[in-house]
């Protein structure tokens, strides 16, 4: 099936485009038709391959993914997707009727930004997406105080104008998420951030208390920081710290 592309022009240059992956033609169009009233600009897809093509040639801002395709998962997807220089900074919200805790862990790990089971609604859908559209558009930390757009600890220096974190003065590539994550805990350095702060502040939209999101996001932070991600501390049923010296 050759793939759909629907767009709208209202706003020229302003409103984010969202590749919608499914294999439901009737969702594909409900959601087509919401996201349109939203402000949303739409890509279709009805399979993985479809996909990953329209990714790569669109590069869309957000993109609304189905675990079960008729083709390749929606998990394998999302690795691919990942695992691509040009892709990988792409924020993915998981639509799934697939809602098991282990399907929602393995989409967080790929680096899912959020995760939506069906029977879903709309609205919420619609909000969900907002969430990242405004992470799109404001990524960067929530304070600032005179003309200071750097955070710094140890080796770790984060660029907030340019959204750009280096260790050592090596460059990383930080999912959205990463970053958000990185920038909240440099802001608070050495001061304990607790769970639920970490959810309200990074995720921004209440999430059960008992996911493993914050420990995974953690895990893939500290792996790309390498020898500084020692820095992020882990204080036991509490919470993470930046450590301050």
């Amino acid at each position: 099936m050759q793939a759909e592309m629907h767009m709208t022009f209202g706003n020229a240059g302003a409103a984010p485009t969202v590749l919608i992956v499914d294999d439901e033609k009737d969702l594909r169009h409900l959601l087509d038709f919401n996201l349109k009233q939203a402000g949303y600009r739409t890509l279709h897809a009805a399979t993985g391959e479809e996909a990953l093509q329209q990714a790569a040639r669109h590069e869309p801002d957000m993109i609304l993914l189905d675990l079960n395709l008729p083709d390749v998962s929606g998990i394998e997807v999302a690795r691919r997707l990942k695992a691509d220089p040009e892709t990988r900074e792409i924020p993915i919200v998981m639509l799934t009727a697939r809602g098991g805790e282990a399907d929602r862990i393995a989409g967080l790990e790929l680096g899912a930004d959020d995760y939506v089971a069906k029977p879903f609604s709309v609205r919420e859908l619609v909000l969900r997406l907002n969430v990242v559209r405004r992470r799109l558009s404001a990524p960067l930390g929530r304070t600032e105080e005179g003309n200071q757009r750097r955070l710094v600890s140890g080796g770790i220096e984060v660029d907030l104008d340019a959204c750009l974190t280096r260790v050592d003065g090596r460059e990383l590539g930080l999912a959205l998420l990463e970053f958000r994550l990185l920038v909240y805990l440099m802001e608070g350095q050495g001061r304990v951030r607790t769970r639920e702060e970490l959810l309200k502040h990074v995720w921004s939209y209440p999430v059960d208390s008992s996911t493993r999101t914050i420990e995974t996001h953690v895990k893939r932070l500290r792996a790309k920081l390498g020898s500084a991600g020692e820095r992020v501390e882990t204080v036991r049923s509490i919470g993470y710290r930046m450590r301050c010296d």
